[in-house]
């Protein structure tokens, strides 16, 4: 588990760096050149843990939306 954490750290490090790296090359010819430039970002995989702490989060606020429903004075819910 530490060896996978220790990679993803060195992999954000390096990313971080290059990033920051080729904005200030860009933002320095942006600012001479005068002209409009686009910047690119890498976009990061999801692991694992996230994809699941997504679906919890989705699942708490389907639960919220549907307590709130249920729990309304002015819904009329009818016991199947």
């Amino acid at each position: 588990m530490m060896m996978g954490l220790e990679k993803l750290v060195v992999r954000l490090k390096s990313r971080l760096m290059k990033a920051t790296h080729s904005y200030r090359k860009k933002a320095s010819s942006f600012s001479s050149a005068g002209g409009e430039e686009q910047y690119y970002y890498d976009k990061m995989e999801k692991s694992e843990s996230m994809r699941v702490e997504i679906r919890s989060r989705k699942a708490q606020k389907l639960i919220q939306d549907t307590l709130k429903i249920a729990d309304s004075p002015t819904t009329r819910t009818y016991a199947l």
